[in-house]
This record gives C-alpha cells, structure tokens and sequence, in this order.
C-alpha cells in the first residue's frame, strides 16, 4: 500500500513539473488573442514562429505609403519640352504664338510662358538670358541660338532642346517652310549656323 502512495505521490509530482507545456500554453493564448484583435487593426508587424503580433502605427514617423511608390519625373524642363511638343505641326506664321501659327520666337515665349518664365520675344534678345553654356554640355530644356540670314553671324534662330545625349542632340523649332518640328543638331545645315546654346531654367 504504501508502495503504490508513494508512486502515486511521485507520479502527481511529476506531471505538475511540466514547464515547456505551461509556456507553450501561454504562447499559444498569446498569438490566439493576437490574432482576434488583428481583424480590427489591418496595420500589423506580423512575424512567424510564435512571436508576438505588436500593431504598427505609421502615422508619426509621416510614412505614407503613396509616397514609398515609384514617382514619375516631372521637371520644369520635361514639363516645357512637353508644352511645346503640343504644338508638334503647326504651319509657320510670322508673328505667330498659337496653333493658328507659330514663329520660332513665338515658340519659346509661349512654351516658358507657360512655367512663368518670361522671355524676350525677339531671339537675338533672348540669347542675352540665362547662361552661355557649351553645345557639349546642354540638356533637355536649354536654348539653341542660330544665325539662319545668308551672310550673316546675327541670331535670327532659337530652339529648345529636346534631347542631349552623348553628342546626340534634338530641338523642336518653328521653322519657315516645315513649321513647328524637331531636327538634330547633326543635320549639316543647323550645325554650320549653330551659334550659342543658353541656359533658362
């Protein structure tokens, strides 16, 4: 009898000396309570394994996450290209700032007109603006001055830059017999009456 007391005794002992099973348990109700209140907080740093789910507020540290995508550039000098391809075909007139027609001066007052940049409307006096900078080194958005009058070195040309890469440079112009288009800097004729580049923006 006393035998079978004390392996009774023992045996109680025992089992109520289970620790890993107690922490188990206690883990286990951890992540189930967690996992309730995730439902009503769609905002949770979730890792695996037993851990606990602790609700992440993003709101102080301003983290939004629109601004974590991919934006897409949007320069003034992309926005001015852009605002003078608009008028991509337009015949040539003399004077001209619309659709209607558009000179070459006309071309380039509209277009920076358009981001609050007010230019000459003549483009000898525009190429008085901004900064001379080398053909070599212009960008998207820069001026091109030309010297078109048989004869003559005075500026009576201007185009805005619409491409420049590795010597490959394109400007869209208003030009007298073809109207607003875009030519390279490459083409024979535009590169023996090229006279300066400037910087605006």
């Amino acid at each position: 009898m006393k035998k079978i007391v004390l392996i009774l005794v023992l045996f109680i002992a025992l089992s109520s000396c289970n620790a890993p099973k107690g922490i188990l348990t206690s883990k286990t109700n951890r992540v189930e309570t967690h996992q309730k209140t995730s439902t009503s907080n769609p905002i949770l740093s979730i890792e695996s394994n037993n851990f606990e789910l602790t609700p992440v507020d993003l709101t102080p540290i301003g983290l939004n996450i629109k601004s974590e995508l991919p934006k897409t550039i949007d320069t003034k000098a992309n926005r001015i290209v852009d605002y003078a391809f608009a008028f991509d075909g337009v015949r040539y007139k003399r004077g001209g700032t619309t659709k209607d027609g558009m000179d070459c001066s006309g071309l380039v007052v509209t277009t920076f007109d358009s981001e609050n940049i007010s230019l000459p409307r003549v483009s000898r006096d525009m190429a008085r603006m901004g900064t001379s900078i080398k053909l070599q080194e212009v960008s998207k958005g820069d001026l091109l001055f030309f010297a078109t009058r048989k004869n003559s070195k005075t500026i009576s040309h201007v185009g805005i830059v619409t491409t420049a890469r590795d010597g490959y440079v394109e400007f869209i112009h208003a030009s007298t017999k073809n109207g607003v288009i875009v030519s390279n800097m490459a083409e024979k004729y535009w590169y023996f009456a090229f006279v300066q580049a400037r910087r605006v923006i």
